[in-house]
């Protein structure tokens, strides 16, 4: 007896978050069963797309044991950043005047670099001068939000929405394969070639165990430091990625982008099972933390309920994910 109790209390903490979203999934089909057409999936998975990206890079700094609140800012200026190189020489607000069309790749790639020294400076204020990663997360979140509305301030833009963008960069936004979007499959990929450096290599390896003893792993050998400035760093990159796809799927981009991505990153990483103390998270939890919170987001909408619900819903999943985290681990002690 004592045995089947603890098995399925093992089973409703590991569980309870995924069966309580399966049941609003499941009473939003009931009220509207438009809601499980093709149409809608598709349109769930494209907007899932940009914050599949920022959910991993936010899974390599929690399971590193540390913390980000940079990443949303991060993605409205690697947009407005890619989204000033990406347009055609015709169109009559043009961000660089003088300068030629370019290339798809050189936005891309831009907006990546940015988001990578971005994520080179969480390092080194984080792992060189010991800053607690929330505080300095925060600073360098009003950094790059600062610079973000200058540059974007800058004439002849004068913080005008960008446009006019090269139809070869729109069309990754809004372009598919077979019916499956380009963005569906950059995330996929992008997912895949996270699950492989994250299970598959030594620095995969080295990322969980400074997330789940700092102290032992530096006594083992592994360089501390440099794991943390890898992990902010390709987290940087994927939130540069995101923004820039970000652009291309909206077709414009402006200062406001991503404003909250990065909380709604850690509630889908806490909610797809990483630990807030760090060591523990999978890809495809990741992944699914973020359909989830999309789905129920998408469905509150569809019903025709008032946004403001969003924000009660994920505030108490959060919390509900939380307090099964820590009597999870705690249970392990």
């Amino acid at each position: 007896m004592y045995s089947k109790k603890s098995d399925l209390k093992i089973i409703m903490m590991n569980y309870a978050l995924y069966i309580i979203m399966i049941i609003m999934i499941g009473a939003i089909a009931m009220i509207s069963p438009r809601f499980l057409s093709l149409r809608v999936l598709t349109d769930i998975l494209t907007q899932s797309s940009t914050r599949i990206l920022v959910a991993l890079g936010c899974m390599f700094i929690i399971v590193s044991g540390s913390a980000d609140l940079s990443g949303g800012r991060v993605v409205g200026l690697t947009a407005v950043v890619a989204g000033s190189l990406a347009q055609t020489s015709e169109y009559y607000i043009k961000f660089w005047p003088g300068l030629p069309e370019m290339p798809i790749f050189i936005p891309v790639l831009a907006a990546v670099l940015v988001g990578v020294l971005v994520g080179a400076f969480n390092g080194i204020a984080v792992a060189k001068l010991k800053v607690p990663a929330f505080l300095a997360t925060l600073g360098t979140q009003m950094v790059v939000y600062g610079i973000n509305c200058l540059y974007f301030n800058k004439a002849p833009n004068n913080s005008q929405p960008l446009g006019g963008y090269l139809k070869s960069f729109s069309r990754i936004g809004t372009g598919n394969i077979a019916g499956i979007p380009y963005l569906v499959i950059i995330a996929l990929g992008c997912a895949v070639a996270v699950w492989i450096l994250q299970t598959k290599t030594c620095l995969g390896k080295e990322i969980f165990a400074v997330g789940g003893n700092p102290i032992a792993a530096k006594v083992s050998g592994i360089n501390v430091f440099k794991i943390l400035m890898i992990t902010y760093m390709l987290a940087g990159a994927l939130y540069g990625l995101a923004g820039c796809l970000e652009a291309t799927r909206t077709g414009s981009a402006s200062s406001s982008y991503g404003l909250s991505y990065e909380l709604d990153a850690i509630a889908s990483c806490i909610v797809g099972g990483c630990s807030a103390g760090g060591g523990v998270g999978t890809v495809g939890g990741v992944v699914f933390g973020v359909l989830i919170f999309n789905i129920i987001n998408y469905g509150l909408t569809f019903i025709g309920l008032s946004s403001y619900w969003q924000f009660i819903v994920k505030g108490l999943i959060i919390i509900i994910a939380v307090a099964i985290d820590v009597r999870k681990y705690a249970g392990k002690d």
